[in-house]
């Protein structure tokens, strides 16, 4: 299904309910994953696969965090201090206890999910944040954990061996928030891996960098 046979749908908005069900199905997914995998690679990444989920986590929770205050900051991001483990890995606020094993990592991820779900049920749609890719506006926000749930899961499920392939509608929705110039005419899942750098499409090669619009839509 291409995102302009299905486009009354992928113009409807971004919501709460849609990063919820992002979250919930990669968490399902990710609980198939064998025990011993955990260290291996996250397809492409120089991450390893417990690394890349609290790298998503934390992107999540960051998210959250941006849209907490009274008055958001437009200017930079909320000062936590990010941190990596190790030399090359992720900066993060958010690290899983390790003790606590896969389903403790998925915790974190769940809980960082919520966090994010419920400030944009809650955030008045007038709000704005700074995002490094500029400011946005709740429904951005929520797109933008969408995307990162979706794609660091495709990361994941290469890495652990799992099959992976999210609803159509939901990717288009945020290829149409976005990534407004990204094409219409092919099955939107393939168009979101490629507009993340992850794939290519007919007609159009790998990207080598990208970033998304998430400027409030009129």
């Amino acid at each position: 299904m291409s995102r302009s046979a299905d486009s009354d749908l992928s113009r409807s908005p971004v919501t709460a309910d849609d990063l919820d069900l992002a979250v919930q199905l990669a968490v399902a997914v990710l609980r198939e994953a064998p025990p011993a995998a955990w260290e291996g690679k996250a397809g492409s990444l120089e991450w390893d696969c417990w690394e890349t989920v609290e790298h998503l986590s934390d992107d999540l929770f960051a998210y959250a965090a941006q849209l907490g205050p009274k008055t958001p900051p437009l200017d930079g991001e909320v000062p936590f201090v990010w941190e990596s483990r190790r030399p090359g890995g992720p900066a993060n606020a958010i690290h899983a206890d390790r003790m606590a094993g896969p389903a403790g990592l998925l915790q974190v991820l769940e809980a960082s999910g919520a966090l994010l779900v419920a400030m944009v049920r809650t955030t008045p749609p007038q709000t704005r944040a700074h995002h490094v890719f500029g400011a946005s506006d709740p429904e951005g926000f929520a797109a933008m954990g969408i995307v990162e749930t979706l794609v660091h899961t495709y990361d994941l499920a290469r890495g652990l061996g799992l099959a992976w392939s999210p609803p159509a509608d939901l990717c288009s929705r945020v290829l149409v928030r976005l990534f407004p110039d990204a094409p219409s005419s092919t099955d939107p899942w393939p168009t979101l891996l490629w507009a993340t750098g992850r794939a290519e499409l007919p007609g159009h090669p790998r990207l080598t960098t990208w970033s998304w619009d998430g400027a409030p839509r009129a």
